[in-house]
């Protein structure tokens, strides 16, 4: 949820939080919510990574209704230490950054309208908050995000948020995890959307490759339609290894000499774990 160039409502404060304003979402909103909620949820167990499932149940998100943002921040921060703060939509990437370093999660408040259940562009209240949150109470991933968080306010001295902005969305958003033999799906994009879960795992189209540092940074991505690629980590401890242990500083000066790469581009040494037909995409096209 963050962006170059925005000017702060005058209803946010400095660090551009508002107030989530609960007692004023609708019966109808709440009944969004509820309805978005039960279809996920019934389609996820076996699918979404044992992780985030645990997060859904520790969290009480089957409750009926938009969550309240103060209830959650609670048995969120005894869990890890986060919270949640409503924001009013995509926020500048310092703010950002700055809040994830902080252990704070910025979720946007307004949730789609009933016509919207399959599809909305910006992120809402169910993308943000069913999506992200329940991964926030696994401590190994929550210290991931707090050191992406770091780590994004480093990028912005080397000019390279475009480069972290993929692993972001290549983990944090549309993540896949080994378990077994099989895959789970993780990220935020893909388990509060119907359509994305059972792509992600099921369709032949996508090409599905081991997670590595640099490859994920070289890689760019599409933000209109399901993923052509999706990167595999082992377990949430090798995404926080791979973190805390690589020196970024020449990481980007390197990427800055290699060209990037297509959404279909597999590289010799990638390691595969599907080789994907790229059907989909192409009957789009």
């Amino acid at each position: 949820m963050a962006a170059d160039s925005l000017t702060r409502p005058p209803e946010a404060a400095e660090d551009w939080t508002i107030p989530q304003a609960w007692d004023r979402y609708t019966a109808e909103e709440h009944q969004v919510w509820d309805t978005l909620f039960a279809r996920q949820a019934a389609m996820l167990p076996g699918r979404a990574a044992r992780e985030f499932l645990d997060g859904l149940d520790m969290l009480h998100l089957s409750r009926p209704g938009i969550p309240n943002f103060e209830e959650l921040s609670e048995k969120l921060g005894k869990a890890t230490g986060w919270s949640v703060v409503a924001v009013p939509g995509l926020v500048p990437d310092e703010i950002f950054f700055e809040h994830l370093a902080n252990r704070r999660f910025v979720a946007g408040r307004f949730i789609r309208r009933p016509d919207q259940l399959d599809y909305l562009q910006e992120p809402d209240v169910f993308h943000d908050v069913f999506g992200h949150v329940p991964m926030l109470a696994h401590p190994v991933f929550a210290d991931y995000m707090q050191a992406y968080g770091q780590g994004g306010l480093r990028a912005r001295r080397f000019g390279a948020i475009d480069k972290l902005a993929r692993l972001y969305w290549y983990t944090v958003e549309f993540g896949l995890i080994r378990n077994g033999d099989s895959l789970n799906i993780y990220g935020a994009g893909i388990v509060s959307s119907r359509g994305e879960s059972l792509f992600a795992l099921d369709d032949p189209s996508p090409n599905r490759i081991a997670f590595d540092m640099e490859r994920v940074m070289r890689t760019n991505y599409r933000i209109d339609d399901y993923q052509q690629a999706y990167f595999v980590i082992d377990s949430f401890d090798q995404l926080l290894r791979a973190t805390l242990d690589t020196d970024f500083a020449p990481l980007y000066a390197k990427l800055e000499t290699l060209p990037d790469l297509a959404v279909t581009d597999i590289l010799p040494e990638d390691r595969l774990i599907t080789r994907g037909t790229q059907d989909y995409a192409l009957t789009k096209a």
